[in-house]
């Protein structure tokens, strides 16, 4: 299984610093702190154009709106903290040897969030226009909110472009099924997660499978999670699926988004569907908002997914 080195590692043989993040701390500072060795640069965009501001208070992510200062340190911190006790918190995805023949694929991985040994897993996928991937609001909050109710939460960063986008989501949940028992984590029924082109990414491989995208011939996800994106496609084969968006978006049209789980609806998949008034686009976990609190609805959809998957294993 490739992961990245604990604090013992070589690379790390720098002072690890002890002194916990808070909103005056400097991007750069947390980008280049030594506890995380080489994948420190996967924080925070690769491309610094596409984020601005010099502290974590000051963090401004480009499409994006209603980022929360306290929330990108309360990340930043456990990220820290993991890292100084010796937990696994970041997985490559691809080999030394595949990363050389494509050095594009250096800037993608796994960052682990961890929940109950033996609960089930969630991949969550930042948007960015397929330009970028914005974590930091996008995905980091999602996956922290989901290991605090015990699910076992994944963030991946993946290669810009729809095409390798999908491709390094379909390799990274063909990563985790096939580490799942060295990770403690429950394979069945897992759920995607997306905002925005992140929301796509969830959808298609929802759509198609891991397979299509040049990954293990695995199942479908048991519920997809989707955030606004003015996606319209789907097939009969779609996993149920849950959708959140805001009325004042510009860039994905909430109409767009009803529109399509309407007509998955009519093919007998379970969907659910919001739309919060005056929201515009890349809201994240929605704090201090009119959609404060969506990702208990969210996770509530997938967990009767989990409840019907398990009533339909026992009647086979």
């Amino acid at each position: 299984m490739q992961e990245s080195e604990s604090i013992g590692d070589s690379r790390q043989t720098d002072k690890i610093t002890t002194d916990a993040y808070t909103l005056d701390t400097v991007i750069s500072d947390v980008i280049n702190d030594p506890v995380f060795g080489d994948y420190g640069r996967l924080i925070f965009p690769v491309d610094s154009g596409y984020y601005s501001g010099n502290t974590l208070e000051e963090l401004h992510l480009t499409w994006y709106s209603h980022i929360d200062p306290d929330m990108t340190v309360e990340i930043c911190n456990y990220l820290k903290d993991h890292a100084e006790a010796g937990d696994v918190i970041f997985y490559d995805i691809y080999t030394d040897e595949e990363k050389a023949e494509e050095p594009e694929k250096e800037n993608t991985g796994l960052f682990f969030f961890k929940g109950n040994a033996g609960e089930k897993f969630a991949v969550c996928n930042a948007g960015g226009g397929f330009a970028y991937v914005g974590a930091m609001q996008d995905s980091f909050p999602h996956a922290l909110e989901l290991s605090k109710m015990g699910y076992n939460a994944f963030v991946l960063i993946y290669r810009p472009g729809a095409q390798t986008a999908c491709e390094d989501l379909a390799r990274a949940i063909s990563f985790i099924f096939e580490n799942a028992e060295d990770m403690e984590v429950d394979i069945d029924c897992y759920s995607l997660w997306g905002g925005s082109a992140g929301a796509r990414m969830a959808a298609w491989l929802g759509s198609y499978g891991t397979a299509a995208f040049g990954g293990d011939d695995l199942p479908r996800a048991g519920a997809v999670i989707m955030q606004y994106t003015g996606l319209s496609e789907y097939t009969a084969d779609d996993p149920p699926t849950y959708v959140c968006v805001g009325d004042s978006d510009g860039i994905a049209s909430w109409r767009t988004m009803q529109s399509r789980l309407a007509g998955m609806s009519e093919l007998g998949i379970p969907t659910e569907f919001h739309v919060y008034s005056g929201l515009g686009h890349g809201f994240g976990l929605g704090t201090g908002t009119v959609a404060d609190g969506w990702i208990n609805d969210a996770v509530a959809f997938w967990e009767n997914q989990m409840k019907i998957n398990a009533e339909r294993m026992n009647t086979q």
